[in-house]
């Protein structure tokens, strides 16, 4: 039995697809949907680290009429529990070259690294896959790559080492130490912290002086820089900014981005500009 981790819902769909024509790769699908790579990671005395995750994302979505419940570790413990009770299950973590899923690969091994010799990574960081066309290209995610290729990609799977699990182990406990709003990938396995703005000026150089809408603006960000957090994440961070009075409202934040409009402030007729040095 293999339990394959993978971080979100569009990259679960491909692997379930692959692993329904591969018997070597039966098994469940464990589905991380926390976006580790934004938001705090370190709790309050007497939080649970899921009450923590929930909290933070029901500040950030504001339109959700229910509760926000993340519960990502319970299904990681879980998962852990059928390791400790058969020992003929392994888990694949499937890692892709993207700051979601590198965050989850360093949580998991803080629950299931114990499990070495089961414990294998599928990472398909730098290596090619075939498109729908027959072309080649280099993912950064598992949701784009054909289920086809995701069982050859089996072949990629590998145990972690001791060493691995030695080094790797430690940038958890760096990762929440530093407890930043923000963690990108700087190549490898390599996550950096940084602070909850850091894709303001982004946003920002999509805002004029005439009001857009907010998907508008976030969807045009993500495109030109290839921002990995999501639009939910820019969303929040573009409310912040009205509330900061770094842009105007017209329309209610409390509903979803194309219900409101965001501008900078004035009508740019005494705005002066500068070229960055």
């Amino acid at each position: 039995m293999i339990y394959h981790i993978v971080t979100g819902d569009v990259a679960a769909g491909p692997l379930r697809e692959a692993i329904a024509t591969e018997p070597a790769m039966e098994g469940p699908v464990v589905v991380m949907k926390d976006v580790l790579s934004v938001g705090p990671l370190q709790k309050e005395e007497g939080q649970k680290f899921s009450e923590m995750r929930s909290a933070f994302w029901q500040t950030v979505v504001t339109n959700e009429k229910s509760p926000i419940q993340v519960d990502d570790l319970e299904r990681l413990l879980e998962t852990g529990n059928e390791l400790s009770k058969n020992e003929d299950a392994r888990i694949w973590l499937w890692l892709a070259p993207w700051p979601a899923d590198i965050s989850t690969y360093y949580w998991s091994l803080k629950y299931l690294g114990k499990y070495t010799n089961r414990f294998f990574v599928v990472n398909i960081a730098g290596l090619p896959f075939l498109d729908e066309n027959g072309k080649v290209f280099y993912p950064k995610s598992i949701g784009e790559i054909r289920p086809k290729e995701l069982v050859k990609a089996r072949k990629l799977a590998r145990p972690i080492t001791a060493g691995e699990l030695e080094v790797d182990g430690d940038e958890w406990r760096k990762l929440t130490t530093e407890n930043a709003g923000i963690r990108v990938h700087e190549g490898g396995k390599k996550l950096l912290s940084k602070t909850e703005e850091h894709y303001d000026n982004q946003l920002m150089s999509f805002c004029s002086h005439q009001f857009q809408k907010a998907s508008k603006i976030v969807s045009q960000a993500i495109a030109r820089y290839n921002i990995p957090t999501g639009d939910l994440y820019l969303g929040w961070r573009l409310r912040r900014m009205v509330e900061g009075g770094r842009l105007e409202l017209q329309g209610d934040t409390s509903k979803l981005l194309k219900d409101f409009e965001v501008k900078m402030p004035g009508d740019g007729t005494n705005a002066q500009y500068s070229l960055p040095l």
